[in-house]
């Protein structure tokens, strides 16, 4: 009797540990796996959510900051984006391309840009001492920032040839002639209306707007024409100052 009691405690004792060790077991592997779970998906949202919000703004940022860029670059990337005058088109055909075209001035300094114009042959040789040795206005002009108001070959074929003549032997008129046509600092066709003073020292009336723009007394041929230094306007008569009149 006494061995069956002792048989029957000993299974109990054992039952009891076994259930014991059970207990402990599930209760360790329970929260372990519940707080990994936990931190795993913490961590995630709280290391994903300000990666969305800061990657938004960085799209429209850069998307604001390329617009303006590329009209901006368009504009600078055509010269002849400015071109005012009715007889542009005709510029164009007569000089399509190379040093004397719209993209090839360009490129130049305003005298150098000039000389490669086939319009312009008559006003180079003025400005570089070609017809009269005593006027050279080459570094002047190419040293600054001008506009030039530039009298094509057919403006000063338009003059009398003894006027002309006179003008070109009198270094200190063809000066002043020459330099009535230059005003200090670049002005675009919506700016340039107005009275301006030359690099001659006198004024000069500019009235009208676009391909309707009169420099004094002279119509525009083609204006807006850029050069690395200057803005040109070719017109259809040799404009003189009050002094060179007399």
């Amino acid at each position: 009797m006494k061995t069956e009691m002792r048989k029957t405690t000993s299974l109990l004792g054992i039952g009891m540990v076994a259930l014991l060790g059970l207990t402990a077991c599930g209760d360790s592997e329970e929260p372990a796996e519940d707080t990994g779970a936990e931190m795993s998906d913490e961590e995630t949202m709280e290391s994903e959510a300000p990666m969305d919000e800061e990657s938004e703004p960085m799209d429209e940022e850069s998307m604001e900051s390329e617009e303006p860029m590329d009209e901006e670059s368009m504009d600078e990337s055509d010269p002849a984006a400015s071109l005012v005058g009715a007889s542009c088109e005709a510029y164009a055909e007569e000089v399509p391309d190379g040093a004397g075209s719209v993209g090839g001035m360009a490129e130049d300094p305003v005298a150098t840009a000039a000389s490669n114009n086939p319009m312009l042959t008559t006003l180079t040789s003025a400005v570089s001492g070609e017809l009269n040795p005593d006027v050279d206005l080459v570094d002047t002009l190419n040293g600054g920032e001008f506009t030039v108001i530039a009298p094509t070959d057919d403006a000063f074929a338009a003059i009398p040839e003894e006027d002309l003549n006179a003008v070109v032997e009198d270094a200190d008129m063809l000066t002043d002639v020459l330099t009535y046509h230059v005003i200090e600092g670049q002005m675009s066709p919506d700016e340039i209306a107005g009275e301006h003073e030359t690099v001659n020292g006198a004024t000069v009336t500019i009235e009208g707007e676009g391909e309707d723009l009169m420099f004094d007394d002279a119509g525009l041929v083609c204006g807006g024409v850029q050069t690395a230094n200057a803005t040109v306007y070719m017109v259809d008569a040799v404009m003189m100052p009050a002094a060179a009149e007399e």
